[in-house]
């Protein structure tokens, strides 16, 4: 059964970076493209960022210039480093896979930015 495991969030100030990582079991990560989703409180859960092979690469306007997606293959493994946070990229990060029917969510990992 495929699991994802999200973590990396926690509280930092405008201006400042995380890292999410995202693991996912199943020995599956390689077949599809990955995607992180943000979902702000009360608020729909939007993708912001995919990767998939060959380094196809998408970013949503909204974090497009501050954020940067890789993955690591050999350890089935997506990140997303977020520099230059600001308020309104606050919210639970999910990752999951794109263009078909999502695997069972994680947990997310919250992500808080005081002004």
């Amino acid at each position: 059964q495929v699991q994802i495991v999200e973590s990396g969030g926690g509280v930092v100030q405008s201006g400042g970076s995380l890292r999410l990582s995202c693991v996912v079991s199943g020995d599956i990560f390689g077949y599809y493209v990955w995607g992180w989703y943000r979902q702000p409180v009360g608020k729909q859960r939007d993708l912001v960022a995919r990767i998939g092979y060959p380094g196809i690469i998408w970013y949503s306007d909204a974090v497009k210039g501050r954020f940067t997606v890789s993955e690591d293959y050999r350890k089935s493994t997506a990140f997303l480093q977020m520099d230059n946070l600001q308020p309104e990229d606050a919210g639970v990060y999910y990752c999951n896979a794109v263009d078909r029917e999502p695997f069972p969510w994680g947990q997310g990992t919250q992500v808080t930015v005081s002004p």
